[in-house]
């Protein structure tokens, strides 16, 4: 037998460290001020008048998106820290749930999907928190941030309560949502709100899905104010009891304020979605909003004493295959980045709007000091990088396992691969075999291509920094200085026609002929 005894001045010691560390957790973790006086959180963020309010007080949200998984980790510190030095005082961000669960019942919240660590860094940076966590976000992401396994079942009705659908959004908020509720206000934690799918109005396939979707949050334990967001003209069909409507708009219009004070009178008006710019997709423009015209329309936003949320105040980059695309009228890709002509460039770079909306919101913030504004970080162009070594794609189809063989084409959700769920995104070759004479038509699909990057997949270090196609408008992908390492890099492209030689860096984005939103 072993006797551990210890002193008397080293058990104080022990008690004090203790101790210590007992303050440091109420501090960091249950909402104690610097002070050493206790925050009492009671009544969180309620809308029973026309005015929020918190802890029973006036309340506005000024609040702007930064999407986690389009940031860097390294970076995010430094981006939510732009984000407080503007004024904003509240964080939203969508809750992917394709990159959080590629596979059925495997779950990724590690590293660069740390939501957690992302909110509580948000707290300790004194912001609050807008969760929006689906099950659909929209976001330009591929299925609307859905995973694509969803669709093996042949019967799948997405975004409805089909037994198929629901079973699976119960799967992922049985591991998401306990995750979430100790960070909410009441529990010292800075989740003030959560947002119930997104602009479900303009789908609206299912009367029963949103009260489904309230009781699977409320039921795990979601007990802050719950929000729904729409555009006017389906604010209605969008919206569920219990939850406060909200508008996604570019311009205020007087007619889409009153519509929302007709169906939800005596409550306060938010612009859940004020889009700062637009998306840009493949063989378009790139698509700009003046700084004038967006530091005047939230100007008259707060104006009016409505609350605001910056979509995106920084939009980053869908990294990999990540991007979705328009169906309609014509199916058009989205290009990876995610710029959105946003106050925060896609490189993190302060802008003339973000200027703007720095002093507009010091003067609705009088008395109250915005921190200094961190210092840009460097950028440096590299010299080219020649390429020596290639191998065609028939040479390195050695290296693969073998084919899958079917009688009829499989689409890439259902092949027997990824542990049979599947191929979410990325390249499928198709090959057969013709056995009769005939005509092979292929349109206007079979060109000679000059010598040039054409259209690919750059990869920097195994990371898929996006697709690149000479159509634009995107003419340059964005590197991250955290991608690199401080000696050799390892640079692979994927080009689908016949590539150039050589591959330039430059200091400065290149994202296309610009356009004024329309």
């Amino acid at each position: 037998m072993v006797v551990l005894r210890i002193r008397n001045s080293h058990k104080r010691k022990c008690v004090f460290v203790c101790l210590c560390v007992a303050v440091f957790f109420m501090y960091r973790y249950l909402g104690l001020p610097r002070g050493g006086q206790r925050i009492i959180r009671k009544f969180g963020l309620s809308a029973n008048s026309t005015q929020f309010t918190l802890e029973r007080q006036p309340f506005r949200i000024l609040g702007g998106s930064i999407h986690y998984f389009r940031v860097p980790r390294a970076y995010w510190r430094d981006r939510l820290m732009k984000m407080k030095a503007c004024g904003l005082n509240t964080l939203t961000t969508f809750v992917p749930w394709n990159l959080h669960q590629p596979q059925r019942g495997v779950f990724d919240f590690r590293t660069q999907l740390d939501l957690e660590a992302y909110i509580r860094l948000a707290a300790e940076l004194g912001l609050w928190v807008i969760l929006r966590p689906g099950p659909y976000i929209s976001s330009e992401l591929d299925l609307g941030g859905l995973p694509s396994w969803l669709l093996q079942d042949g019967s799948m009705r997405l975004r409805t309560t089909y037994p198929g659908f629901t079973e699976a959004v119960d799967m992922y908020f049985d591991k998401l949502i306990p995750n979430m509720v100790p960070l909410q206000y009441k529990k010292g934690g800075p989740i003030i709100a959560v947002q119930l799918e997104n602009e479900y109005g303009s789908f609206a396939k299912d009367e029963h899905y949103m009260h489904f979707i309230k009781e699977a949050l409320q039921s795990r334990g979601i007990s802050e104010l719950l929000l729904t967001s729409d555009s006017h003209n389906t604010l209605k069909s969008g919206g569920v009891d219990g939850a406060i409507r909200t508008l996604k708009l570019q311009k205020v219009n007087q007619r889409d304020i009153q519509d929302l004070n007709v169906i939800q009178p005596n409550r306060p008006t938010m612009v859940m979605d004020y889009r700062t710019g637009w998306y840009d997709v493949w063989g378009n423009l790139h698509h700009v909003l003046p700084p004038e015209d967006m530091v005047s329309t939230v100007r008259e936003i707060l104006r009016r004493g409505m609350s605001v949320n910056l979509y995106m105040f920084h939009g980053g980059s869908s990294f990999g295959f990540m991007s979705g695309g328009l169906a309609e009228p014509s199916y058009k890709a989205f290009v990876p980045s995610y710029d959105y002509d946003a106050p925060l460039s896609e490189a993190g770079e302060y802008t003339q709007k973000y200027y703007l909306l720095r002093d507009l919101h010091s003067q609705f913030n009088k008395g109250t000091n915005s921190p200094e504004m961190p210092v840009l970080q460097h950028k440096e162009a590299y010299e080219p990088a020649i390429t020596y070594q290639h191998l065609s794609l028939w040479d390195a189809l050695s290296f693969t396992e073998g084919p899958f063989k079917s009688v009829k084409p499989v689409n890439m959700e259902n092949l027997p691969v990824n542990n049979r769920n599947g191929q979410s995104y990325g390249y499928t070759l198709y090959e057969t075999t013709i056995t009769s004479g005939g005509i092979l038509k292929s349109g206007d699909n079979v060109k000679d291509r000059a010598l040039g990057w054409e259209k690919g997949v750059v990869f920097i270090n195994g990371i898929n920094l996006g697709c690149y196609w000479s159509i634009g408008p995107q003419q340059t992908l964005y590197l991250p200085g955290p991608f690199l390492n401080s000696g050799i890099n390892q640079i692979i492209v994927f080009e689908e026609q016949e590539g150039d030689y050589k591959i330039i860096f430059e200091d400065t984005p290149d994202l296309g002929m610009a356009a004024d939103i329309q």
